[in-house]
């Protein structure tokens, strides 16, 4: 026998409701677990948190502790479980940064024409993981798996910028034993009080004459720098003007990809807005 228009019809209606009312248990279930978040929390609380009933918040609760994605700790109430831990630690292994920022160097990359590097501290020196080169006729000598000094280079400044000034100097002085800088030490380090506080920094022609670069770093779930990225071009191409007006397209390339890390603004180290430039880049 044919089903009806009308009994088909009121199959589909059941579906959808029960669809929603699925979607709607499992959003709630996830607020309950953001609400847990900041730390241990009672059922009471829980349930104005997430503007449900006591029985209702209690059923979700239980069913997320059964599923060790809550822990319930006697007289004192709800906490994250040792499910998120083991998913948390799943989710950074698979976030790897040179597949992550890819797509974010090639969108900055094109939008700019010019050279795009990627990396990483390692032993002490700046680790190039990933370059795009621009479209500018011009040649930048880098290449991936290199690894370049932090005191010269942008990227190797914008690695540095959460460190204290006593690291600066003494990562300063480390160098300077092996390539003597054609900055005084105490101008260096008022240049990198600047870069620290407006979150980005530039290499002058410091590294390799005739090349300049702005750098910002990339920062993880925990605001640690883990990264950073230039953009890298001739001096003909990057004269003051431009160099001040980069900045904030790079930094927010960097924090684009950043946030695929899980960073947050909120968990960065504070930092000053940069203010507008006024100068030239090389004071």
């Amino acid at each position: 026998m044919r089903q009806s228009t009308s009994t088909r019809s009121q199959g589909v209606e059941t579906r959808e409701i029960t669809k929603s009312s699925s979607s709607q248990t499992l959003l709630r279930g996830l607020d309950v677990i953001e609400a847990a978040a900041d730390g241990t929390i009672s059922l009471t609380d829980l349930a104005t948190a997430v503007g449900l009933n006591r029985s209702t918040t209690h059923r979700l609760a239980s069913a997320l502790v059964d599923r060790q994605y809550l822990n319930f700790l006697p007289r004192d109430g709800y906490t994250l479980g040792p499910k998120l831990l083991e998913l948390g630690f799943k989710a950074q292994q698979q976030k790897d940064l040179p597949r992550v920022a890819r797509p974010h160097l090639e969108a900055l990359a094109a939008a700019t024409e010019d050279t795009i590097h990627l990396g990483v501290m390692d032993n002490g020196r700046a680790l190039y993981l990933d370059k795009i080169p621009g479209r500018r006729r011009i040649e930048i000598s880098s290449r991936v798996g290199e690894r370049q000094p932090l005191r010269s280079t942008g990227l190797g400044k914008a690695l540095l910028l959460d460190e204290t000034e006593a690291r600066w100097l003494e990562m300063f002085d480390a160098e300077e034993q092996h390539a003597p800088s054609s900055l005084g030490r105490e101008v260096w380090l008022e240049r990198m009080r600047g870069y620290a506080s407006a979150g980005h920094a530039f290499d002058l022609e410091e590294n390799e004459d005739r090349i300049r670069c702005v750098a910002a770093p990339i920062r993880d779930a925990g605001g640690r720098v883990v990264g950073a990225i230039s953009l890298s071009s001739a001096a003909q191409y990057m004269d003051d003007s431009r160099m001040s007006s980069l900045p904030e397209q790079v930094r927010a390339t960097a924090e684009a990809i950043s946030r695929e890390l899980g960073w947050r603004e909120d968990a960065a180290p504070s930092v000053a807005p940069p203010p507008k430039p006024k100068r030239s880049p090389r004071t």
